[in-house]
């Protein structure tokens, strides 16, 4: 009897439930429509004032609340009327702050550009300096693609580090070089494995030696080194019976390098191995020659 109580009673509870969610779900639209609405009404009294500095404060309002496409609306028109007077370097600084935080990253560094071209000697131009270094980074982009403003970045943060050598922001200028060197040096190896995998062993060998000019101090060099040995191994096997005993020296060299360069390596054995096969073939090559000589 007790269990049938119950369910009547969880099941009224239920019918009364789904009735609210149903009246909640026609209501609340309507109720999200009206804030929408009360709130575009109270924008545009805001921008039909007159009151600039009532306009200047609820642009600072909005700023403050992190609502930044509103103070940005209204920053950008407050431009020509506040522009030569004391509030304007705070109106541009915030101005180019709401393209930051809206991701809009170029429009920030223009901003930040002419920020400092108007205000050069401003207090906070070590700061706007280092994030328009920064907005270029911001930008950069996935490792595949071209990455000019990866390299405008590093380029940018040193010229900060060299401007500003007393700031509290050398840290993460130099973090940012690092890690926009990581990301440049992935994408150069990348390249060079591709013309490897693709065969093409001659133009690999010199990739990689490029990539290993480029990034001497890699903790990844002897890896690099170990693919030049065997990208020129590789071309040498390919190579024609005339070309073959001049590239397997080529190997050789390239192998006596990487024991001077990295004797402790754990991929010295591997680069071992190509050197004793090159030194092999060569002694094939220089039998056949003899052999042919004395047949003559």
């Amino acid at each position: 009897m007790a269990i049938y109580v119950f369910t009547g009673i969880f099941e009224k509870n239920l019918l009364i439930l789904h009735f609210f969610m149903h009246i909640l779900k026609r209501v609340f639209p309507v109720f999200l429509l009206v804030l929408v609405i009360a709130s575009c009404n109270n924008m545009n009294k805001i921008q039909k004032s007159k009151d600039y500095d009532y306009k200047l404060a609820k642009a600072d309002e909005f700023y403050a609340k992190k609502k930044y496409r509103l103070a940005n609306q209204l920053y950008e028109e407050l431009f020509p009327a506040f522009k030569g007077t004391q509030k304007f370097e705070d109106l541009y600084y915030k101005y180019a702050y709401c393209f930051y935080y809206m991701d809009l990253y170029r429009d920030a560094e223009n901003l930040f550009k002419g920020y400092l071209e108007v205000f050069p000697n401003s207090s906070r131009a070590e700061e706007v300096d280092y994030m328009r270094a920064y907005c270029f980074y911001k930008q950069s982009p996935k490792i595949d693609l071209e990455q000019v403003n990866t390299v405008k970045a590093m380029g940018m943060m040193q010229t900060f580090i060299n401007t500003h050598p007393g700031s509290p922001r050398i840290k993460d200028a130099t973090e940012i070089i690092d890690l926009s060197r990581a990301k440049l040096e992935v994408k150069e190896y990348r390249g060079a494995k591709l013309y490897y995998n693709l065969s093409q062993y001659r133009a690999a060998a010199i990739a990689f030696a490029n990539l290993l000019n480029n990034y001497p101090e890699s903790a990844k060099g002897d890896e690099y080194k170990l693919m030049i040995v065997r990208s020129y191994y590789r071309f040498a096997k390919l190579s024609i019976p005339e070309k073959q005993e001049e590239r397997y020296e080529k190997v050789m060299t390239e192998y006596e390098d990487f024991a001077d360069r990295y004797p402790d390596s754990k991929l010295l054995k591997d680069a071992e191995e190509y050197y004793n096969l090159s030194k092999n073939h060569i002694k094939e090559i220089k039998n056949e020659q003899i052999t042919s000589s004395a047949k003559r």
